[in-house]
């Protein structure tokens, strides 16, 4: 599986812990707080992306503790509030992070956030996804996040960054999953499977209106750079093209109806081998069902090489899987 990293340092903006003053964890957020004193540091550094941690909060005995409570609260300059995410049911580690996201743009933004927490040294310790939906244009949105609970003998949290930072238009977000869009359907993207160069992201599509839903074919798919524009010099091919051997990945298109509830599937499968010419990759893709479905974007990060080539299997019944997911022969 392709990992989450927290090796963007060019993207990262590094915040040094310093003691000033004292609170307990979470009173700012409403987050589960840690016992004992707790020192807070605000911070200064720039903003990664429009996205900026303002403070960071640890407490003075951090000691590793049970229950995990990743939540983040979130409250719109002075005009909404929004409901945090649920915490765990105990105290956790009592380290958090503030933050505050800017949308410069000229559209609503979900903004998806990855926030990591270091030692002194820069060493990873722990790393909180967090996603904060519909900012509009001009709008700052204000949240915090925890770091949640520390095996034992982890290692002293010092610092917090701002790892990775992916915006889509609000209105092409995949939904949430207690959420149904107004198309009635979801499509959502799994974290991929990767083996000796061969990538592997699968997609998933859900029925969660109230009528049948049906897709004959190939997901129609649209390459994104960085700015969510057109990327050339790729040819997305239905099927395996030649990329490898996946055992049904070439299986032909039919007819896939899905009543309410049920789910299909479908893959993109790619190389990342690098020879001659430019590099690609390809942080963003648009994802449609069906002709002429509502779009939906995705960020599974497509790191082509310079190969030039995406293959995309046809929709199929949730379950039946390509071959082994991320093998195959060349």
């Amino acid at each position: 599986m392709r990992p989450t990293t927290l090796l963007l340092a060019a993207l990262a903006a590094t915040l040094l812990l310093t003691a000033c003053g004292s609170e307990r964890a979470g009173t700012h957020d409403g987050g589960v707080g840690a016992r004992g004193p707790t020192s807070r540091a605000a911070v200064t550094e720039p903003a990664v992306d429009g996205v900026r941690i303002t403070s960071v909060t640890i407490p003075s005995s951090a000691s590793p503790s049970a229950s995990p409570s990743a939540a983040d609260g979130v409250t719109r300059d002075g005009v909404v509030e929004a409901e945090p995410l649920p915490t765990g049911p105990s105290a956790d580690s009592g380290v958090s992070a503030a933050y505050e996201v800017t949308n410069s743009g000229t559209e609503a933004l979900t903004y998806t956030v990855l926030f990591g927490f270091t030692t002194s040294g820069g060493e990873a310790v722990s790393n909180q996804k967090v996603t904060v939906r519909s900012v509009g244009p001009g709008e700052t949105v204000r949240g915090s996040v925890r770091l949640g609970s520390l095996p034992p003998g982890a290692p002293q949290v010092t610092r917090a960054k701002v790892a990775e930072v992916t915006k889509v238009p609000a209105g092409e977000a995949p939904a949430e999953a207690d959420t149904c869009p107004p198309s009635g359907i979801r499509v959502t993207a799994d974290e991929g499977d990767s083996a000796m160069g061969l990538r592997v992201v699968g997609l998933l599509l859900e029925n969660c209106g109230e009528r049948d839903y049906t897709v004959n074919g190939y997901p129609e798919v649209s390459l994104l750079d960085e700015d969510r524009q057109p990327v050339d010099g790729v040819r997305i091919l239905r099927g395996g093209g030649g990329i490898a051997t996946v055992t049904g990945f070439d299986d032909p298109p039919r007819t896939v109806t899905l009543k309410p509830g049920e789910r299909a599937s479908a893959d993109l499968m790619w190389r990342n081998t690098t020879g001659f010419g430019t590099a690609v990759d390809v942080p963003y893709v648009r994802v449609r069902a069906r002709p002429g479905a509502a779009p939906v974007m995705i960020t599974p990060h497509l790191d082509l090489g310079t190969t030039g080539k995406l293959g995309v299997s046809a929709w199929r019944t949730a379950g039946e899987q390509p071959g082994a997911r991320g093998a195959g022969s060349p």
